[in-house]
């Protein structure tokens, strides 16, 4: 099965205590958190492939 390539718009909000909030506006509730850039987006990487396996699921 040919797998399709999606792209997400990510939101990344510096938090006053350091590190980064990063949202998935197209994805309601999928939020994620790292201490750098590169982490955030490890981060909700994961947090937007639990989603969809969850969306699938249900």
């Amino acid at each position: 099965m040919k797998q399709t390539k999606i792209h997400y718009n990510l939101i990344f909000r510096p938090e006053p205590e350091g590190g980064f909030t990063v949202f998935v506006p197209s994805l309601p509730g999928c939020i994620s958190y790292g201490k750098t850039l590169e982490e955030a987006r490890e981060m909700i990487s994961d947090a937007i492939e639990g989603y969809i396996k969850s969306l699938r699921k249900y």
